[in-house]
C-alpha cells in the first residue's frame, strides 16, 4: 500500500502542473490592470509603474509563470491586491470556517442519506419507499441557493432563532449546513437504495436466505457490508462537491469561508487569491480521491491496490 500511495502522489505532480498552467493562463486573460488594482484607483502613473515592477508584471509571461510556480512550491503565494496582506494568511483565516461548514453538512447528510436509502430499499414498492424517494428527487432538483433563500425567508426571519449572515456563534452553522447538505443527502439516499437492492439480488444473499438465516443477519452482515463499498466512493465525491458547493452557500449566508473569499476576490480582480484558491480546490479534490481509494481497500480486503 505504501508503494501505491507514493505512486499516486507522484501522479499528482503532472496534473497539478497542467492545472497551474491553465489557471495562470486564464488569470492573464482577465480584464483590468493588476498594477492599477494593487496601487489603488487614485494612484499616480509613477505609483502604478512601481507596482508593476514590484509585482514582476514587466517580465515575459513564461518568466512570470515560473516565478509564481516557484513561490507556490515554497508556500509564498504573494500578497492580496485588496489588503496587501500575504495570500496564505487570507486563506488561512477562511479555511476553517469552510471546513467546519463542509464537515457539518457532510455529517448530517450522510447519516440521513444512508438511513433513508436503507429504509427505502427495505420497503421497496411500498408507500414509505415512494415518499422517501420523492423527497430525495426534490432535494436533488432544488438549487442550493434557492433552498438557502427559503430557509432565510421562512425559518430564520420569522422566528429570529438563527443568524442569516456571518459566523459568530455555533448555531450560525445550522442553516448553511442544512442548505449545503440537502442535495448530498438526496444523492446518498438514492445511491444507497440502488446499491442495497443490487447486492440483495446476489447469489450469496439468496443462498443465505435458503439456509434459513434471519433477515436481520442477512441485511447487516451480507447486504449492508457489500453495499457500502460503492457508497464509500460516492462519499468522497460528495465531500469534494461540498467543498466546491460551499461557494454558493457561503455567498447566500455571507459565510466567511473560502467560497466567500473567492467571490470577493473575483469581484475585486484579486488575481493572486483567485489563483491560490483554485489550486487549493484542485489539490483537495485529488487528495480526497486518494483517501477514498485507500478507504475502499480497507473496507473490502479483497480489493488490492496496485
Amino acid at each position: 500500500m505504501f508503494a501505491y500511495i507514493i505512486r499516486r502522489l507522484l501522479e499528482m505532480i503532472p496534473v497539478l502542473l497542467v492545472v497551474s498552467l491553465l489557471v495562470f493562463g486564464f488569470i492573464k486573460l482577465l480584464p483590468g490592470d493588476p498594477a492599477r488594482i494593487y496601487a489603488g484607483a487614485d494612484a499616480t502613473i509613477e505609483a502604478v509603474e512601481a507596482a508593476r515592477q514590484q509585482l514582476g508584471l514587466n517580465d515575459p509571461l513564461p518568466q512570470q509563470y515560473v516565478n509564481w510556480l516557484g513561490g507556490l512550491l515554497k508556500g509564498d503565494l504573494g500578497v492580496t491586491y485588496r489588503t496587501q496582506q500575504p495570500v496564505i494568511e487570507a486563506i488561512g483565516k477562511s479555511f476553517m470556517p469552510t471546513m467546519w461548514l463542509a464537515l457539518a453538512g457532510f455529517a448530517w447528510s450522510v447519516a440521513l442519506g444512508l438511513v433513508i436509502g436503507v429504509v427505502s430499499a427495505l420497503r421497496r414498492g411500498k408507500w414509505q419507499d415512494w415518499t422517501l424517494m420523492s423527497f430525495a428527487v426534490g432535494g436533488i432538483s432544488m438549487p442550493p441557493f434557492w433552498l438557502g433563500l427559503l430557509l432565510i425567508q421562512f425559518v430564520a426571519m420569522p422566528f429570529g432563532v438563527f443568524s442569516v449572515s456571518g459566523f459568530n456563534q455555533p448555531s450560525d452553522i445550522i442553516l448553511p449546513a442544512l442548505t449545503l447538505g440537502a442535495s448530498v443527502a438526496a444523492v446518498m439516499a438514492r445511491f444507497t437504495r440502488s446499491a442495497f437492492l443490487e447486492v440483495a439480488q446476489e447469489d450469496y444473499v439468496r443462498t443465505a436466505r435458503a439456509k434459513g438465516l434471519r433477515n436481520r443477519l442477512i441485511t447487516w452482515k451480507h447486504v449492508m457490508r457489500n453495499a457500502l463499498i460503492p457508497v464509500i466512493t460516492m462519499l468522497g465525491l460528495q465531500f469534494g462537491f461540498l467543498l466546491g458547493g460551499s461557494i454558493v452557500v457561503e455567498s447566500v449566508f455571507s459565510w466567511p469561508g473560502l467560497g466567500w473569499l473567492l467571490i470577493e476576490s473575483i469581484k475585486t480582480q484579486d488575481q493572486p487569491v483567485i489563483q491560490a484558491l483554485v489550486m487549493l480546490f484542485v489539490f483537495e479534490f485529488i487528495v480526497i480521491n486518494l483517501l477514498v481509494d485507500l478507504l475502499y481497500a480497507l473496507v473490502n480486503p479483497a480489493i488490492r491496490l496496485r
